[in-house]
């Protein structure tokens, strides 16, 4: 069994598979912590501070780890959507992306030892949604994909059939940026690969 590199400040599957896929051995701290945004804040500042919060969070029980905090916003005319609360609000949400561009906000947070050398990074990509009929969505929604979702969907799932176009990262809307999260790693000495 090959030692923890980091702590990972999350629950996410997916982020779980993204440092598998690029070599980083981890082990798992997911702290509870408050998402409401903050009067005023935008969604980049919203997902920056939730990285932060989480890594930061998850360092008491780091052990001199770096500890990985991340975030991810999906984001349409300016409003978050989180994770839907019901079906009504999947379904909603699934209307209000159908047939336009979105905004995917993910932060990743490495939190070092040494506070004054922790770093931080953001990705932002936009999602192209084709138009989606309401038997789609609700079919959608039977498959039980949407619920746990940042704005009901997976385009790492079932949810890659709406996608039309992408500008940025995948790995980014998965919740993880790759790119970002490698090079902060390599900033800290950590062996990606």
């Amino acid at each position: 069994m090959v030692a923890p590199q980091i702590i990972l400040a999350s629950a996410s599957p997916r982020r779980r598979e993204l440092l598998d896929q690029i070599g980083v051995t981890y082990e798992v701290f997911a702290p509870k912590i408050d998402e409401t945004p903050q009067s005023g804040e935008s969604p980049s500042a919203y997902v920056m501070r939730l990285a932060r919060a989480k890594a930061k969070a998850a360092q008491k029980t780091a052990q001199a780890k770096p500890v990985l905090g991340a975030d991810t916003a999906v984001v349409i005319d300016g409003e978050i959507l989180g994770k839907p609360q019901d079906q009504a609000q999947a379904l909603a949400y699934l209307r209000r992306l159908s047939g336009r561009c979105h905004l995917v906000l993910s932060a990743v947070w490495l939190e070092l030892a040494d506070p004054r050398l922790s770093l931080g990074a953001l990705s932002e990509s936009r999602v192209y949604f084709r138009e989606l009929s309401e038997a789609e969505i609700a079919a959608y929604w039977r498959t039980g994909e949407p619920r746990d979702k940042a704005g009901a969907y997976a385009i790492q799932g079932l949810g890659a059939v709406f996608v039309k176009r992408l500008e940025g990262s995948f790995s980014g809307v998965m919740g993880l940026p790759l790119y970002e999260t490698a090079n902060l790693l390599r900033k800290a000495g950590i062996d990606v690969l």
